[in-house]
């Protein structure tokens, strides 16, 4: 009789719990990857087709997808009167320049965000509309007008679909240190601001990551992005589950990065499913981003830090009773984002997330989390609070000047 060896390839086993997870994922999200929300039409799009064939006082306009510093070139040789021209006609195009001036982008937005509200007014009134369509619209409506408030600048925005939007706090061209928000799964316009569990949302977070750099180092010029601008997945199902929107949502990320005015230096502030996009741009990111900080990942698609192929530092968070710690960390065809950022085989910086609570408790105000976040984006690395108790998180560190990478 041939005998067949009982233990259980532990490899094997890990296997088969990450596909059984990934079916259970199917079965309760209702197949989200072929579940797209829908929208009214791109007012981006047929900007973009008029822009590719018009000129400008006899000059071509540069592509749309021109390098950062090309379209940068391109604006500060043009007058205030041509430059308010291309935002009149343009608003959805240049609001989403990456490489155009800041204040252009906001002065863009904030019409492009006039032309959503009214069109979304219109369906609030039309009668054919369902009551999910109509109670949708009433949201957009409201968001649309929110955004629009005097004090906000928005830095990218988009109403198609789901949309997506960007939104800087604090002063963009002055600013010496610039962190950015990567949130996660279920990111759109309707989410991107919540008044109940406001710092689960991007706005809530940039708001008390901005507030306690400006406590942590008051003479230090900060600007804080909560970035929205990247189509995430919709729930827990196959496209939170696999790299595809990540690779797309990466390469807006590196755009936005390489498109920054001045020299600031950039950490990125990664949560969730936006680790994994940050994972996937590491490679490709400008020098310029020095600090890029996980919360609550699923992975980053590489095995450790030497994967990533970025010479930024790499710091992880996780607080004790984050669910994101059962999910398998791992990569079986695609599926899984692979190790866990937190493990000492992984290699990244682990810093305390102390007080957090949950998987969307990391930037409540008053938590370690939120705390070694701010820290991270001034610079001040002396003042970071390890998850081992230690000082080996810092190590390799000179304090606040920086300038030695591990």
């Amino acid at each position: 009789m041939t005998s067949f060896d009982s233990t259980p390839n532990p490899t094997a086993w890990r296997v088969l719990l990450a596909l059984t997870v990934v079916l259970i994922m199917l079965a309760t999200s209702g197949w989200t990857v072929i579940r797209h929300q829908s929208g009214p039409g791109s007012a981006l799009g047929a900007e973009l087709a008029r822009w590719h064939k018009a000129g400008l006082a006899g000059r071509a306009l540069p592509p749309a997808d021109a390098e950062p510093g090309r379209l940068a070139a391109f604006f500060a040789s043009l007058g205030d009167r041509a430059s308010g021209r291309l935002v009149a006609d343009y608003p959805h195009v240049v609001g989403n320049l990456n490489g155009a001036p800041v204040t252009l982008r906001y002065r863009a937005n904030r019409l492009a965000l006039g032309e959503a509200l009214a069109a979304e007014r219109k369906r609030v009134a039309d009668p054919g509309l369902t009551p999910e369509g109509h109670q949708e619209a009433v949201r957009r409506m409201h968001r649309f007008g929110a955004l629009m408030d005097e004090d906000r600048q928005i830095l990218a925005f988009d109403p198609a679909g789901p949309g997506r939007v960007a939104e800087v706090f604090g002063d963009l061209d002055r600013a010496e240190r610039v962190s950015v928000i990567v949130p996660g799964v279920d990111t759109n316009l309707l989410t991107f601001q919540r008044t109940a569990r406001k710092y689960s949302a991007p706005v809530g977070m940039a708001q008390s990551l901005y507030a306690a750099e400006r406590a942590a180092a008051p003479r230090v010029r900060t600007a804080v992005i909560a970035w929205a601008d990247y189509t995430s997945p919709v729930g827990v199902g196959v496209d939170s589950a696999t790299g595809r929107l990540a690779e797309s949502g990466a390469q807006r990320l590196t755009a936005l990065t390489e498109a920054l005015p001045g020299s600031s230096r950039v950490a990125l502030f990664c949560h969730s499913y936006g680790s994994v996009v940050c994972g996937v741009a590491a490679r490709g990111l400008p020098s310029r981003v020095e600090d890029l900080a996980v919360a609550g990942s699923p992975g980053m698609r590489a095995e450790n830090v030497a994967g990533l192929g970025t010479a930024a530092r790499v710091w992880a968070a996780r607080d004790s009773d984050d669910w994101i710690q059962d999910v398998p960390h791992m990569e079986v065809g695609g599926l899984g984002h692979g190790e866990d950022p937190v493990t000492p085989e992984f290699g990244a910086r682990v810093v305390s997330a102390e007080r957090a609570i949950g998987h969307t408790g990391y930037f409540e105000p008053g938590t370690e989390s939120v705390h070694n976040f701010a820290e991270i984006g001034v610079g001040a690395y002396d003042g970071i609070t390890c998850a081992s108790g230690d000082d080996t998180c810092r190590s390799g560190i000179r304090g606040a000047t920086g300038g030695i990478r591990a």
